[in-house]
């Protein structure tokens, strides 16, 4: 992972609580996976050591890559932000010019994005085109589902 990495105090939070679990209890489960595998024999001809071996370098991935999300995290907090322009951890209330219905979404970091939340990446297409704009903006951004036509109508906390 390049760069800083901007999130909430939560989210730092939460990545940390997630990555303290995958070190202990994740790692344990591994190895009595690995253990009970092993026990069964031949390792050369062994699906079950073969698979928790696999599964121990997925975990292991997984566990490096939340060491780096942690490790280049900076907090920010709301009432830090400037509101007259988009800015990660702000809703912005568009109007979408194609289909005249106004959306809203949160700007937030990766590790913090959930669609069913309105909440999307600074890094998504759209997070990236409403960066940095102001009330009033039109926006055109190139989606994979085509170009969107934006009207930033409101920018709150």
């Amino acid at each position: 992972m390049s760069g800083l990495n901007y999130v909430t105090q939560a989210t730092l939070d939460q990545m940390k609580e997630e990555l303290s679990k995958l070190k202990t209890v994740g790692r344990a489960e591994i190895a009595r996976a690995i253990a009970e595998a092993r026990e069964k024999g031949d390792l050369k001809e062994n699906a079950e050591y073969d698979a928790a071996k696999e599964a121990q370098g997925y975990h292991e991935a997984k566990i490096a890559k939340l060491e780096a999300a942690v490790a280049s995290a900076r907090i920010i907090d709301a009432k830090d932000l400037d509101l007259s322009k988009v800015s990660i951890l702000c809703r912005v209330s568009v109007l979408n010019m194609t289909t005249n219905k106004p959306m809203q979404y949160q700007i937030v970091s990766e590790q913090e994005a959930d669609l069913k939340e309105k909440k999307i990446s600074v890094t998504s297409p759209i997070g990236k085109g409403l960066l940095g704009k102001g009330k009033g903006d039109i926006v055109e951004i190139n989606t994979p589902g085509g170009i969107l036509k934006l009207k930033i109508e409101d920018i709150t906390v």
